[in-house]
């Protein structure tokens, strides 16, 4: 069953839509916008509820007050978990993990406009996402050796590599440092580094260029995208025939075809 998105008021984040893109924020930028159990479950659910949403399209997760996401709050999350016994400990892993789970399959394109600060889970949300767009002061780290536990935490030893190659995922994972923008982007984990008064704006409109596109095709996309770590290639090829022919009985492709027959611009309507 669908449902809009649009009149969503969440009570741990900010949340508006652009048109079809909608646009998160963390609201903690006097520290630096660490989360909470609250806020992880929250930003869990409602990127749940995306894979239902037909009036987003796409999705921007910008910075606040120059810093993207401290990770989890020291005082409200590391504290209790200090306290918190093997299965409450497991409960809250998990919980974080599924936050993850929910990003890679709410078949929205995600873009990460990174800024300041992104460390622990703030690192994880912007590895997470799609597309990632980053200042030049944009300092991220995978520091969770740096308090005493293992690099592989909501999915990271399974993804960091995939994205900047396994010799410098292992060197952030072991050591904790923070990747510079530059390393980011010459590492591939950033698309591009912009300066921070550009930051929003191009976050926003390279998600209204994808939110315009065939989005039913770019669900498909989002999808093969993960699905294919997990085969073979004569299974991935296979598995894109189907995934395409699909595409092949959309609206949208026939859009497209009487568009460049016109010697128009398509204008997709996502069916």
């Amino acid at each position: 069953m669908s449902k809009t998105m649009a009149a969503l008021k969440p009570a741990h984040f900010l949340w508006r839509m652009d048109g079809a893109v909608a646009v998160i924020q963390l609201n903690r930028p006097e520290r630096k916008n660490p989360l909470t159990f609250e806020s992880y479950a929250e930003l869990r659910d409602t990127f749940r509820d995306l894979a239902s949403a037909d009036d987003v399209h796409a999705v921007v997760f910008l910075p606040n007050g120059g810093n993207f996401c401290s990770g989890g709050d020291v005082h409200e999350i590391i504290g209790p978990l200090i306290a918190m016994d093997m299965r409450q400990l497991l409960a809250f892993t998990r919980m974080t993990g599924d936050l993850v789970k929910s990003m890679l399959h709410c078949g929205k394109p995600i873009i990460a406009a990174v800024d300041g600060v992104a460390a622990g889970a703030g690192a994880i949300i912007a590895m997470a996402a799609d597309l990632r767009l980053a200042t030049p002061s944009a300092q991220t780290a995978f520091l969770f050796n740096r308090v005493g536990l293992a690099g592989c935490d909501m999915g990271a030893c399974a993804m960091l590599p995939r994205i900047i190659g396994q010799g410098r995922a292992a060197e952030l994972l072991y050591t904790g440092r923070a990747m510079t923008a530059q390393e980011g982007e010459a590492w591939g984990f950033f698309n591009r580094v912009v300066t921070a008064d550009a930051l929003e704006r191009e976050a926003l409109a390279l998600a209204q260029r994808i939110a315009a596109g065939p989005t039913f095709a770019n669900g498909i996309t989002k999808t093969q995208l993960i699905a294919e770590w997990s085969m073979s290639l004569d299974q991935a090829i296979e598995a894109e025939a189907q995934a395409q022919a699909i595409c092949m009985q959309t609206n949208d492709f026939q859009r497209a075809y009487r568009a460049f027959i016109a010697k128009q611009k398509p204008v997709f309507e996502g069916d």
